[in-house]
Order: structure tokens, then sequence, then C-alpha cells
């Protein structure tokens, strides 16, 4: 079966942008060759590590303390000489500024706080520019999947300053590698550690919780969420024949692993450690664990990994993954041979991820006329960002994509977003997306090429056909005519 490039760039990548429909081989040449090279990541550099980032967080909460202890103590002093508070009114300056509500304590820590809020949005402009400009847009999808297959949300606050981080150290690094790689580097990201609340889990039979209990003090125990969805949704699926215990034992073996604390930050001063994450020996629970069936020796924080190098290998897993892989690219309900196809290839690979995606390219199934998928509003919004060679503005597209109903890193559930048409399709829904149209349309530069070009050089003769190629020549003006480009079903649909 022929491989059009349009499909290649409409399926499976990011939507065309003028010129990349002419370049040269079929479809599926071209996307076997983007999985052969790692693409130039030029936006990303300069963006601070996680691990850096996490010493200057805890910097932050420690100056906002420290505001809330002066304010707190001014106010007693206030209430406690009122006398002399009176026989005082003119206070110098200087003492005002800081023991004011808006002293110099105060200011320092709001500055860090601003400071943290723009390197977030450094790293969602740098995600919005890589994604609108890159020459490898189908292993940019992929990357996207992965984020959203390891999903956390922005709206957790211990969790917000990091989701972007994780995409960007544990899954771009992986993306064209083994999938026990990139498990293993999420799973110890600090962003997916705070968010399902590892970083907080304690072994009941640890030292930290008999220490407690010697103490007579409040302890935390076993939190079980990250083992949780570490089963049911990063590796065997809600059906892959893991029970309760198994969620016991993992959660057992993977006690210890967390996050720099502010006291481990204080002892790094400036010097950022090579990783946020932290194996804690103290909270680990001791022993042997027994996970689907298989035993694994106490060994500290290499117990945890062995389980995860072993899930990683395991045939739910390799079906699990190649399901939402096919139903992401090709149709919501994928066929089944093509899903059977690219998980052998993934277990004769022993976890490779490239043969994985190779044998979704390679299939007639992925390229057939009935395959089709609808663009979620992310994909909608970048490949009118593709299309309409638009600039990046991350502040307004981060309104933009929150009013469509997927706001940046901010899924509702570890689930992350759905992935069907049913999901996205709403009237309202739709209507939102005419809106956003409209208003991409707006800022199209009006020097470039009219709409009925730009249509055929973005989605193919194939595509821009009767009443649509009509209203696109036709069209009152040129935003008129872009916005039709962008809010017809030929764009919001790949086929």
């Amino acid at each position: 079966m022929s491989a059009s490039k349009a499909t290649a760039a409409n399926r499976f990548g990011l939507g065309a942008r003028p010129g990349e429909l002419e370049r040269s081989g079929d479809g599926r040449e071209i996307l076997l060759a983007q999985l052969a090279r790692v693409p130039a990541q030029a936006e990303f550099q300069g963006l601070p590590s996680s691990a850096a980032t996490m010493l200057r967080e805890h910097a932050q909460l420690a100056a906002s303390r420290a505001a809330r202890a002066q304010r707190k103590s001014t106010a007693g002093a206030a209430a406690d000489a009122p006398a002399m508070a009176a026989a005082a009114p003119a206070m110098n300056a200087e003492t005002s500024d800081e023991n004011g509500s808006g002293g110099r304590a105060d200011r320092r820590s709001a500055d860090m706080r601003r400071e943290l809020r723009e390197q977030q949005q450094s790293e969602y402009a740098a995600r919005f520019s890589h994604a609108a400009h890159t020459d490898a847009p189908f292993v940019e999808r992929l990357v996207q999947f992965w984020s959203n297959h390891f999903a956390v949300s922005a709206d957790k606050g211990d969790t917000r300053l990091y989701a972007a981080s994780m995409e960007r150290e544990a899954i771009r690094p992986h993306v064209l590698g083994r999938f026990q790689d990139m498990l293993l580097a999420v799973e110890t990201h600090p962003a997916m550690l705070r968010y399902l609340d590892n970083a907080i889990s304690i072994g009941n039979d640890s030292v930290a919780a008999q220490r407690a209990e010697q103490l007579r003090r409040e302890r935390r125990g076993l939190n079980e969420n990250l083992a949780r969805e570490i089963l049911e949704l990063h590796t065997l699926g809600v059906d892959g024949g893991y029970r309760q215990e198994d969620v016991v034992e993992l959660a057992r073996a993977i006690t210890g692993w967390s996050a720099l604390n502010s006291n481990e930050a204080q002892d790094y001063g400036d010097r950022a450690p090579d990783s946020g994450f932290v194996f804690r020996a103290r909270t680990h629970e001791p022993g042997a664990r027994r996970v689907l069936g298989r035993d694994y020796a106490e060994g500290g924080v290499e117990q945890g990994r062995a389980v995860l190098a072993d899930l990683a290998r395991h045939p739910s897993t390799a079906r699990h993954l190649s399901f939402k892989l096919a139903r992401h690219f090709v149709a919501d309900q994928p066929p089944k041979p093509l899903v059977e196809r690219m998980a052998q290839a993934y277990l004769r690979a022993d976890g490779d991820l490239r043969a994985m995606y190779r044998a979704l390219v390679e299939s007639d199934a992925a390229w057939s006329a009935d395959a089709r998928k609808f663009k979620t509003p992310n994909d909608f919004v970048i490949s009118a960002l593709r299309a309409g060679e638009l600039a990046v503005d991350s502040r307004a597209l981060t309104g933009l994509l929150a009013r469509l109903g997927q706001p940046v890193f901010t899924p509702r559930s570890p689930a992350g977003f759905a992935d069907t048409a049913a999901d996205w399709s709403s009237p309202d829904g739709l209507w939102k997306r005419i809106q956003a149209a409209q208003m991409l349309a707006a800022r199209i530069d009006s020097r470039g090429a009219a709409p009925y070009p730009r249509a055929l050089a973005v989605l193919g003769e194939r595509a821009v056909q009767g009443d649509f190629a009509i209203g696109l020549r036709r069209a009152g003006s040129a935003s008129e005519g872009h916005a039709l480009l962008f809010a017809g079903p030929a764009f919001q649909w790949r086929v």
C-alpha cells in the first residue's frame, strides 16, 4: 500500500508546515527516517534541571516562612507595646520596609515565586516552539504521547514546577530507546514521586517507622498510589493480571524512593545535585518481596528497579502499550492484528520502542483509508501553528488550551487526557474550536500564502476538494478563508 506524505504529516505527525509535503520519498520512508535520528532540541537549551529547580523552590519556601515569621513578630510587638508604637510614629523608612506587610522579606519571597512561575512558562514556551518548528514531528507526537501516558498534573501544588521538566528529562531522552529506561526515569522523577505521593511513603517496618513508634510520634505509613498506577496505567494495564497483593508488594519495594527535601537542599547550597531523586534507606521496607509470582531479594533501591525491569518486559505491558499507541495514531478502536503485531515486535526486541514504532508504520492497517482520528485540542492548536506559520505566544496558547478543555500538563487524573473522538467532539467543544480557528486565522501574516494554496500545501490535493475548496477560493478575506481551513473537517480529523 502506498503511503502518502499528507497522511504521514497529518495522521502521524503534528500537521504539515508549508513545504513539508514536498519532501522526497513516500510517507512511510519519511516516518522511518525520523526514527533513525534524535531531533535537534535547541529550544530546550538553558532550561534548569529539576534538581536545580528544587533548590530554588526550597529556598523560596524558606524565604516565605521567614516573611511570615517576621510579620508575626512585628504584629506581636505592636500588640505588646502600643505606647511605644505611639511614641515613635516616625519610624525610619528602612525599618518600616522590613517589618511591614510589604517588607523586604515578603518581596524577596514574591520575587523568587515569580521567577519560578516564569521558569514554568519558559518550559511551556520551549515545548510549543519545538512542536511548531521541529522537522521530526512524528517523534514529537511520540514524546507527547508518552508524556500523557505517564500523566502528572500541574494543578497539584508540589508537582506544578516539575511536570514539564519530567517530559524533558525522563521522556525525551528515551523516546527512541527502551521502555524499561523510560519507565525507570519517570518513576524516579520528582514530579511523579510527588504527584502520586511516593515521596512520603514509609514502610511500616522501616527504621523510620520504628523510630517514630519508640518516640510515640504520629507516623505516615505505606502509600500505594504510585505502585497502583505503575501496574494499572504505566505497564500491565487494568486487565493485565495483577492483584491487590502485587500492588502492596510493589509499594513496599519502592519505599524510600523520594525527592530532595529542604534539609538536603540546604546541604547542597548553590551547587545543584545531578538529580532530584533521593533513596532514603530509613524509610524503605526491609525484606524480600513477591510481585506477580516472582521473588525479589532485599536490595534497597535495586529491589524496586528489578521489579520495574520485569514489568517492562511483561507480555501484558507489550499489549497495553501497543493498544494505546495504535489507538493514538490509527483509530479509537484499532485493529487487533495491528496491536498484536506491535506487541510481538516489542517483545522480540526486548522492549525497544523503535521496534514497536516500526511495526506500526510498516503495517498497511495504519495507512488504511478507514483509519482516522479526531485531533485533541492540543494537536489542533499545534497543527494550526504549523500550517499558519504562526509565531509562538506561550501565554496566549496556554490560555487558549485551557478554554478548549486541555490545559497544559493538567489532566484530571493520572490516566491523562482522553484519546477518543467522543471525548473531544461535544457541541460546546466544537463551538470553541470555531472561535479558536477564527482567532488563529486572524494572526496569519496577510503577506503569506492565500487560504486555498495554503490548504493544498498542508493537507494535500485529495483533502481539498468540492465545497471545501470552493469556500477557500471564495472567502471574503484571507482571515475568513484561513478560519474555514482550520475549522473544516479536513483539518480537524487526522486522515
